[in-house]
């Protein structure tokens, strides 16, 4: 066979085989596409939990089932009642929370819809609900402005969704967001929020990491002013997120959680969702 045709012969083969390559890599996409779950974009794109009425309403984000559960409302933080406990002071408005959910389900069917860890150390079930009529109570209570969201490592579905909705709240002065009690602190006012939940913003001076835990400072004196704190094992969750902690670094952010004395006011971050980066015109 003449040296030509066999050169001619060899690319062909060449580019039947890249072909090929191509199809197979197309295919194996798609199967990884359908096997990954979709992100949710609502409650209905979580596990289903079943149907129950509520029987009961405890507080502004917890209710009872006839079917004997108990409900936590997972992703927010409703004011809270003292229920029984000793030296417990009402917050403001959580009588009006317990109200809002009397009012939008008492006697009411529900679904339960699951994006996370199933039940809390107290044997509550974490769901998000939805009454028979359409409405996800943890976004109609973030729309009135009557919780905050409230989330946890091992239950991140529908945070962003949920953020959104509490901004739009607060930005319209809606419920608790009219009342100093839980307005967002400065960075340099955080010590005023030492033992209470708490969104706090401020610019980010300084990003530095410790034997794998990260300490974002808001102020030239780590041992005085407030400080985020994230653990390794939190550091690679950002990471899978596609965040560099980093980046803060001269930015302005919110962050929420449970602010506590350690060298001066600090927030141990456990998932990313815990912080926004903010635009400076707007916050």
């Amino acid at each position: 066979m003449p040296a030509s045709l066999t050169r001619a012969a060899r690319f062909r083969r060449a580019k039947a085989l890249h072909a090929a390559f191509l199809v197979l890599v197309l295919v194996l996409v798609l199967a990884l596409a359908h096997a990954l779950p979709a992100a949710a974009a609502g409650p209905e794109d979580l596990r289903d939990g079943g149907t129950a009425a509520v029987t009961g309403v405890v507080d502004g984000d917890t209710v009872t089932l006839d079917d004997g559960r108990e409900v936590r409302f997972v992703g927010i933080q409703a004011p809270k009642l003292p229920l029984g406990r000793t030296g417990f002071k009402k917050w403001p408005l959580a009588d009006a929370a317990r109200d809002a959910v009397a009012g939008l389900a008492a006697g009411k069917q529900v679904s339960l819809r699951y994006g996370g860890r199933e039940t809390d150390r107290y044997n509550r079930a974490l769901a998000h609900l939805v009454t028979a009529d359409g409405v996800w109570l943890q976004g109609e209570l973030l729309r009135r402005g009557l919780a905050r969201v409230y989330s946890f490592p091992d239950n991140r579905a529908l945070v962003g969704e949920m953020l959104a909705i509490e901004a739009a709240a607060r930005a319209a002065r809606r419920g608790i967001w009219r009342l100093d009690w839980y307005a967002v602190a400065a960075a340099d006012d955080a010590a005023r929020k030492i033992g209470d939940f708490a969104l706090v913003e401020g610019r980010v001076v300084d990003v530095a990491t410790v034997r794998g835990r990260s300490f974002v400072n808001f102020g030239a004196d780590y041992r005085t002013d407030f400080t985020v704190s994230i653990a390794a094992r939190v550091n690679r969750a950002f990471s899978d997120a596609g965040i560099d902690i980093a980046r803060y670094k001269g930015k302005r952010i919110r962050v929420r959680g449970w602010v506590r004395s350690y060298n001066g006011p600090m927030i141990e971050v456990t998932h990313p969702e815990q912080i926004e980066e903010l635009n400076d015109e707007t916050g």
